[in-house]
């Protein structure tokens, strides 16, 4: 495995996005699934892990603790506040974006006791709570790094102006934003700011939710499933979208790999600032997915991809229009 630098930390190019093992995608696999999965990718090299309060509302970081607590030495720890779950009168919980200070630090002593760990090593905010001014959200996560309970600071789905109000405050580590080949968003401003500010970028859902692992049954989609939600999953959108697959998966043959990993690969050759955290359920599919480190391709077929899957081809907006309020990205107009 090949490593890439956040602040002060070496960490593996490929990063594992936790979150599929406990929430979004249908039912949570099993605790023996999910200690097989991280197992497995600490054992090939990984050693960037990526959780969320919001995760399970709790699951997903206890099982990362439970797990991987022998073997805290070995890897770099994220999680995240500003989004988690909040219990009501009935005993369920509601998902809440919630910025406040003394929310922050509720939610990170939560966060170390499940985690079981004494420090996080790089503690995002989920959301911006744009109730909140976004100074002193990152105000309340510095109180964390000088009381020693977190490392070092990111954000997540924010805009360039954004990033650069919170790094006046505190220097941000790395900024995590939805970007793959059918998301562009972070070409507008976003990624450009990252590398003025030295602020590494980390890319969620590097395969597209599925979309270019292969083609997607999304009517046996579970009820749950978190594209259900999404236009471009949409039966018309998403019709249309497939006719993309042929050339991009010829691409991928003549690249010599998997169409996951032709995926993660343009994401690697974006620059050595670019981290993908690809997430799985399968022990198979991460195998395959981290292979992609080994992955070259000549500039033609950078080209070709480009022109290929980009936003003018996609159809269909990532989010509906309730999360597209939660964040705080560039659009494209």
């Amino acid at each position: 495995m090949k490593n890439r630098q956040i602040a002060s930390f070496s960490v593996s190019a490929i990063g594992l996005g936790c979150m599929n093992l406990s929430h979004a995608y249908g039912a949570p696999v099993s605790a023996q699934q999910g200690e097989r999965v991280l197992l497995t990718a600490l054992d090939q090299g990984v050693t960037f892990f990526d959780t969320a309060a919001l995760y399970g509302f709790g699951a997903n970081e206890t099982l990362v603790g439970n797990v991987l607590k022998p073997h805290r030495q070995k890897f770099t720890l994220a999680s995240k506040c500003g989004m988690q779950g909040v219990e009501q009168s009935d005993g369920s919980k509601v998902r809440v974006i919630d910025g406040r200070p003394e929310t922050i630090k509720k939610t990170c002593e939560d966060a170390l006791r499940r985690l079981q760990t004494d420090v996080i090593d790089l503690y995002y905010l989920h959301r911006w709570d744009k109730k909140v001014p976004i100074e002193e959200s990152v105000g309340a996560l510095s109180d964390l790094v000088r009381q020693g309970k977190i490392q070092s600071i990111g954000l997540s789905e924010v805009s360039a102006t954004t990033l650069r109000k919170a790094h006046a405050v505190h220097p941000i580590a790395a900024l995590q934003t939805e970007y793959s080949l059918w998301t562009r968003n972070p070409e507008i401003a976003v990624l450009q700011a990252c590398r003025e500010l030295g602020v590494a970028f980390v890319a969620f859902s590097p395969v597209a939710r599925g979309f270019l692992c292969g083609p997607l049954d999304i009517a046996g989609l579970d009820a749950k499933d978190i594209r259900r939600t999404m236009p471009r999953f949409a039966p018309d959108n998403y019709a249309a979208n497939l006719k993309l697959l042929p050339a991009y998966n010829a691409l991928a043959q003549e690249a010599g790999c998997s169409p996951s990993q032709l995926a993660l690969a343009w994401l690697l050759h974006q620059g050595e600032d670019i981290i993908p955290i690809p997430g799985t359920t399968s022990v198979d599919h991460l195998l395959d997915d981290l292979a992609a480190v080994d992955v070259q391709f000549d500039a033609g077929v950078m080209a070709r991809l480009d022109a290929l899957i980009n936003q003018r081809t996609v159809v269909g907006d990532r989010y509906n229009a309730q999360a597209n309020s939660e964040v705080d990205t560039e659009v494209f107009g």
